[in-house]
């Protein structure tokens, strides 16, 4: 299939017009996502998250317009690269896939991700990787996505007076409960944007964070902040979540969660969630202390990456929405 840097038209389906992302339109991203999830999202937010020009690409991504010139249906992912042993990959995350409800069932799904993947394939990415939700993932495996895995949620309940989610409901509270926030987390903050990959000190392949791809990561407000050895990379924002902990082992895991449950409490936070592989370290430390259910499937498309899929491994810090 040609792909058109500006307009790619549908032959199949005169319907719908089909643009690849660009710097003027990725406004219509978040119109879209307000449509679908009836969520408004901070003016630049797309701006910032589709902006990884660190790996030497721009924006990836295609959108499908009516008649009417409305945004319908997107598919997206976001460049970067993978780690394993001595080798660094061009990949992408698969995100933000989405079609407005009125526009379901039409094969928009199937078409966009395709002109998506033969984009990926023409600029030098080789490997996909995705987290889907329920609404996509049968569509994905339809599309030839090989499924690795799936992540598991540990839930650790904190008995705290519900502040947090006092201060989303009462608006004259928010501003102070985000003082208060900044000053209970300030004495364990450290001035950086994120910690090095857990996974990829276990002896697994995942994200590459170089300072670059911390850099970027900044779209999501997240902290890091250190009790001990251990530094617990987190975002504050929806509870208490942990993205990824470094210097964590046996000796010192049941002491760092401890302190972590300490502050969740002076926050108002009332449980701490952690998302990660099976098979890693930590993975093998939080199952030893807390229940967990499955929670994120992992799918990828492999062009001839030349990394074993089941040696990829990832923990919440590396999913966009983290």
């Amino acid at each position: 299939m040609q792909i058109s840097p500006d307009i790619i038209n549908s032959a199949e389906n005169k319907e719908y017009t089909i643009s690849r992302l660009n710097r003027e339109n990725i406004k219509d991203v978040a119109k879209l996502y307000a449509a679908v999830y009836n969520v408004e999202v901070e003016e630049n937010y797309f701006v910032s998250k589709y902006d990884a020009l660190y790996t030497g690409i721009e924006t990836i991504g295609v959108i499908a317009y009516d008649k009417n010139t409305q945004p319908v249906a997107y598919y997206g992912v976001v460049p970067c690269f993978m780690q394993f042993e001595n080798k660094i990959v061009l990949a992408a995350q698969s995100v933000d896939t989405m079609t407005h409800p009125q526009h379901r069932y039409k094969g928009l799904f199937h078409k966009l991700s395709n002109i998506a993947f033969d984009l990926c394939s023409s600029i030098g990415i080789k490997l996909i990787f995705g987290f889907p939700n329920q609404h996509s993932f049968h569509g994905l495996m339809q599309s030839g996505w090989k499924m690795s895995e799936t992540m598991y949620c540990f839930r650790i309940p904190v008995n705290s007076l519900p502040l947090q989610s006092l201060s989303k409901k009462i608006f004259f509270f928010r501003k102070k409960y985000a003082s208060y926030g900044d000053f209970i987390v300030k004495k364990d903050l450290l001035p950086c944007k994120g910690i090095p990959n857990s996974v990829v000190a276990d002896g697994f392949a995942g994200v590459h964070r170089s300072e670059n791809y911390l850099q970027y990561k900044a779209y999501n407000p997240t902290k890091v902040i250190q009790f001990g050895e251990a530094q617990i990379w987190v975002s504050i924002k929806q509870g208490l979540i942990i993205g990824d902990i470094a210097g964590a082992n046996e000796n010192n895991f049941d002491a760092v969660i401890d302190q972590l449950k300490k502050m969740a409490k002076k926050l108002g936070i009332r449980q701490i969630l952690f998302h990660c592989s099976p098979g890693t370290r930590l993975h093998t430390m939080f199952s030893a202390k807390y229940e967990s259910t499955p929670s994120f499937p992992v799918i990828f498309k492999d062009f001839e990456s030349g990394i074993p899929l089941e040696k990829i491994k990832f923990t919440f810090s590396d999913i966009d929405i983290f």
